[in-house]
């Protein structure tokens, strides 16, 4: 039925939980038609009755997603580990020291690679965030490099990460651009300290980065305690306003922190960047969801 395939395609859940619920709907609206056949209405308008009764596609979903979204605390805190473990090497400043830097970073890729293998649990985004965070100041730093090796860098690097993060945007958007948004979200901090450190001169002196460590370390602490609210949460809307406030308070802590640096306009221009990636994701399934439907009218055309 068009009914359940509605349902299937607006439900933001695993699809194991989808396939669960569904057929205990598809059961339920049978034994309901049967009854009303035994009472004497035809099976098309019994049929008709059955689905009305459960009520709209929209209301349905919702309900589902509410009761199905909230992840346990033990869910909740895996999800926030790496965000806390950036916050404990800084506050304890032994980033970027290279033993516990690369010690993290095998941490991590172990994690996105188990989770990724399991299906995609709700608390292996924030993961894969982390993931991307060495691929962006290794990209950052290229401008650092000899003029001789940018380009050539450059011309294998950049395509290269893109590429890559093109193929896990895609398959997240398949479950849910919450995910996304939830994945980017410390992309434009660090690309905010990265900037304070860069307009200052002293993205490269090490003792300054120590001396930044505490506000760094809270700021992925902020980042930590909006993911466990994030996984707790029940509803769509509060997910994704504890994406967007907190990013904003932690850029203004940025900004604040360096006002040498960045100014009114710097922080703007950061929460601008902050808002599109935390809302862009939703454009983007509503962009892919009209191309697929598009395509199937067309195919059955």
């Amino acid at each position: 039925m068009g009914y359940f395939s509605d349902i299937k395609s607006s439900l933001k859940l695993d699809e194991e939980i989808k396939d669960e619920f569904l057929l205990e709907l598809s059961t339920h609206v049978e034994d309901k038609c049967k009854e009303l056949r035994e009472n004497g209405l035809s099976p098309e308008e019994a049929e008709r009755e059955a689905l009305e009764s459960l009520g709209s596609v929209k209301l349905i979903t919702r309900q589902m997603y509410e009761v199905y979204s909230q992840g346990s605390w033990k869910q909740a805190l895996f999800a926030a580990l790496p965000h806390l473990l950036i916050a404990i090497l800084f506050a304890l400043h032994l980033m970027p020291d290279i033993i516990w830097t690369v010690v993290l970073c095998v941490l991590i890729i172990a994690a996105v690679v188990y989770g990724w293998r399991r299906g995609k649990p709700n608390w292996l985004f924030p993961w894969v965030g982390c993931l991307l965070l060495p691929a962006i100041l290794t990209g950052i730093m290229l401008v650092y490099l000899p003029n001789g090796f940018i380009w050539f860098i450059s011309a294998t690097y950049i395509p290269l990460s893109l590429l890559v993060l093109v193929m896990v945007v895609k398959q997240t958007l398949k479950r849910d651009w919450l995910f996304i948004s939830l994945m980017l979200m410390p992309v434009p901090i660090v690309l905010g300290w990265t900037l304070a450190l860069s307009l200052s001169g002293k993205i490269l002196d090490t003792d300054h980065l120590y001396e930044m460590g505490t506000l760094i370390a809270l700021s992925f602490a902020i980042l930590a305690l909006s993911v466990v609210v994030f996984i707790r949460v029940k509803q769509r809307w509060l997910k994704t306003w504890v994406l967007i406030i907190p990013e904003l308070l932690v850029l203004a802590m940025v900004v604040f922190s360096s006002s040498e640096s960045i100014n009114f306009v710097g922080w703007l221009l950061l929460s601008a960047l902050a808002v599109v990636f935390i809302l862009g994701p939703a454009l983007l399934e509503r962009t892919s969801r009209s191309v697929d439907e598009h395509r199937k009218y067309r195919s059955i055309g």
